[in-house]
């Protein structure tokens, strides 16, 4: 059918886009090595034939809408060892059930953020800070709304929707958290920064799909996704809890200008590095988890990831990290100077998350939700260590001190998958040492622009244009296989797209 045959030309151009290789097409029944076979049950000659012969079990779903499968099949055809046919059912029911699951988990969370509000202000011994926290608490409620349609694009490979939702929620909430600051509005301005930028984010994901929830819902379905995702929540919840213990802690011991400058160099630096790091791993999580029982694909695919993520984050981070200065001048203003310390300590913090969410990822792409959770528990075991060890010396110490910890916790979280997937730390360093070599050296000749003492736009401007000359031409020069990567495969993509 010309869906189905649709649906093939967008899983094989996905691979290519994540591998550098372009999977050949055949309609007959010969090939070699590993094949993706794809049919409708009941308009596909082959597929009635490894069902007559035993090979394959379709009454899962048979007769269902928007069903798929996905199955091992071992010698199907003449000259394939293996053959991948998805079975995986996901049916509307899954979706609305998960759904409002999802929002009343929020909600409750969110119901008990708001009645702890007050005690959490008379924790500062300042009752102000009430509606503060009952207002960052409200992006705890958004969330649920967001997650389901978040899973529904993914399996429906509508990657580019997420580019624009995060794209359109870092513009809004960037201008809004900046000319909020600029007015005077104080910490308000980071909590309205936060809450827009995923409201708006869900609200262009949700105006961009088609799916909408359906007034049912089923125990039943709800259990068999629960088995393997209560340990990814537990992750999630753990992670919130401890990358807010620092700012409950700078807020408590130090003074609100202080936690104002710490998580405005954190909020400029984030936003940036995870919309990087969300884009590509909502592409390739869907073809891990396909290959997931390929261990050497898992790590093909993770040495990818590591490799596209470093070469986009290193550069950026780096940049802002040698130019914060103007940067900061010429954005936030004069008075916002103190801020630049934690800017560039976090920038460096951030170019470790590549390998830190890869690894993640193809624990959870190969169905080890468990040993996900034990890598989160155990990196937020350090990560209370060294806040422990520092946050009596001064909030730069609790900054160097997450510095430190996104350190180690690549190494503790590549080292675990090294039995999981083959890839160790050694490995994956080995990988990037170019791409962050070349990164260095660009921002270093973007730093020096600082010396020529021009008006701030002048120089960030300066600085920009010789950051890109430097790194691209010394990718071009080195052949760095990611540059290659990007000009062979996603350049042409991309032009495609704007040529529709």
């Amino acid at each position: 059918l010309p869906g189905v045959k649709r649906v093939a030309g967008m899983v094989k151009q996905d691979i290519e886009l994540v591998t550098g290789v372009s999977p050949a097409g055949i309609t007959s029944g010969q090939g070699s090595g590993c094949a993706v076979l794809y049919g409708t049950i009941g308009h596909s000659p082959m597929l009635d034939a490894l069902e007559a012969a035993g090979k394959l079990d379709l009454n899962a779903i048979r007769g269902k809408w928007e069903c798929y499968s996905f199955q091992v099949i071992e010698t199907p055809l003449a000259g394939i060892g293996t053959a991948l046919v998805q079975k995986k059912e996901v049916d509307e029911l899954d979706y609305s059930s998960a759904f409002f699951f999802s929002i009343v988990i929020s909600l409750v969370l969110y119901g008990g953020m708001f009645a702890a509000a007050p005690y959490l202000a008379d924790f500062y011994n300042d009752p102000s800070m009430t509606p503060i926290f009952r207002g960052i608490g409200l992006t705890v409620a958004i969330c649920g709304i967001k997650t389901i349609q978040q899973a529904h694009v993914t399996r429906n490979m509508k990657f580019q929707y997420f580019f624009y939702s995060a794209f359109a929620g870092a513009i809004v909430s960037t201008i809004l958290g900046l000319g909020l600051a600029y007015m005077g509005f104080g910490v308000w301005a980071l909590v309205v920064q936060q809450v827009s930028n995923i409201t708006v984010d869900t609200l262009v994901l949700w105006m961009l799909s088609s799916w909408r929830p359906k007034m049912e819902f089923s125990w039943q379905h709800l259990k068999g996704l629960l088995t393997y995702g209560w340990k990814l929540l537990a992750s999630s919840l753990s992670s919130v809890i401890y990358n807010n213990l620092r700012s409950l802690i700078i807020g408590k011991v130090y003074t609100s200008a202080d936690l104002a400058y710490y998580n405005q160099g954190d909020s400029l630096t984030y936003n940036i590095a995870s919309s990087v790091d969300a884009s590509i791993e909502s592409v390739l999580f869907p073809v891990m988890s396909s290959l997931q029982d390929d261990r050497a694909q898992v790590k093909n695919m993770t040495r990818r990831s590591i490799k596209t993520s470093t070469y986009i984050i290193a550069p950026v981070m780096m940049s802002i990290a040698f130019c914060a200065e103007p940067l900061v001048r010429l954005i936030l203003t004069e008075k916002w100077l103190p801020c630049v310390l934690f800017l560039r300590v976090f920038c460096l913090g951030y170019v470790c998350w590549p390998i830190i969410t890869a690894n993640l990822n193809a624990a959870k792409a190969v169905g080890r939700s468990d040993l996900y959770l034990k890598c989160q528990l155990l990196n937020e075991g350090v990560c209370i260590l060294l806040l422990l060890a520092t946050f009596r010396v001064s909030v730069e110490a609790i900054a160097y001190g997450m510095l430190i910890t996104n350190v180690v916790t690549q190494i503790l979280d590549a080292q675990l998958n090294k039995k999981l997937i083959g890839y160790g730390y050694l490995e994956q360093m080995r990988d990037i040492l170019p791409t962050l070599l070349l990164a260095a050296g660009a921002s270093l000749c973007m730093y020096l622009v600082i010396f020529l003492h021009l008006p701030d736009l002048l120089t960030v401007i300066i600085q920009v244009v010789v950051g890109l000359g430097v790194y691209l031409t010394g990718s071009a020069i080195l052949e760095l296989d990611t540059f290659e990567y990007f000009k062979d495969v996603l350049a042409p993509s991309i032009r495609q797209k704007l040529k529709r």
